[in-house]
């Protein structure tokens, strides 16, 4: 079913048994990422996870590109202040800030999040889907930190995110030369988890994905999801010591019975949803 969305929107959102599909809908911009994007996206996201029923969430885009990145419009619309004076520095700080912050609840909400990317993953688009759990590529997709190709620095996630998933020479060649990296060679070094001859077979694959995900217990799924990401920031003793606590705290019986029980009898486990989440604690 679709999901309500703000008008201004540049994107639908359906939910479907569990799993959530948010489409990027400006084809005609190449899906660049313009002020009504950056009001709307953090709060729809949101809204898939409060009521602990989605399981998994695919983005993608519609027309020839996943994402062409960050729209021009936003700098010259008075959404970023010059950072001309203190007070603009501050404020300007605070922009970027929230613009982090927009892409940040994908990894604050406790189902994984699917990437399906075809054509341009550029800029914008490429921290976009840096903060996604799963990557699905088209033959055709590729990579770039257009940041530096246009006089600036990238400042939303891929210099945090992308050395954690990609090695250091080719973080440095991409963020120094602002060369383009292929999907068959995301693939080789592990950024992407698989290449399909289509943009449809990309879509399918992320959605065979998530409908793996939707048959795990939701509850192990979130602790995975939290886990990890604590894992990604920490030392290895202090994730031993804080999946010790984790596990203590959202271990739950009945799934694990449930499970073991299913797999002896070649069925399907069902599973209790997670509790819904109070408004704002996201």
């Amino acid at each position: 079913m679709d999901i309500a969305a703000p008008p201004s929107a540049p994107f639908s959102v359906a939910l479907d048994e569990g799993i959530a599909h948010l489409r990027l809908t400006r084809p005609q911009a190449a899906n660049a990422l313009g002020v009504a994007f950056w009001s709307a996206f953090a709060p729809a996201v949101a809204a898939l996870d409060r009521p602990g029923t989605t399981r998994a969430l695919v983005i993608s885009g519609e027309g020839k590109h996943f994402c062409s990145g960050m729209d021009v419009s936003v700098f010259s619309s008075g959404a970023m202040p010059g950072p001309d004076t203190p007070a603009g520095r501050e404020a300007f700080a605070a922009s970027a800030r929230a613009l982090q912050d927009a892409f940040g609840v994908l990894e604050t909400v406790r189902f994984p999040v699917i990437a399906a990317i075809h054509g341009a993953c550029v800029g914008g688009g490429l921290e976009l889907a840096a903060v996604c759990d799963l990557r699905f590529a088209s033959d055709d997709a590729y990579f770039r930190i257009e940041e530096i190709n246009i006089g600036m620095m990238a400042d939303l996630g891929s210099l945090q995110r992308l050395p954690k998933l990609l090695p250091a020479a080719v973080i440095n060649e991409l963020a120094y030369l602002g060369t383009t990296l292929t999907a068959a060679r995301a693939q080789a070094l592990g950024f992407v988890n698989a290449v399909a001859p289509t943009p449809d077979g990309a879509l399918e694959a992320a959605f065979a994905a998530a409908a793996r995900v939707r048959g795990k217990a939701p509850l192990a799924i979130a602790a995975t999801k939290r886990m990890l990401r604590y894992t990604r920031d920490h030392s290895v003793a202090d994730s031993l010591a804080y999946v010790a606590d984790l596990q203590a705290a959202l271990w739950s019986t009945p799934d694990v019975l449930g499970a073991i029980a299913a797999r002896a009898n070649g069925t399907q486990a069902t599973f209790a949803a997670l509790a819904p989440r109070p408004e704002g604690t996201l």
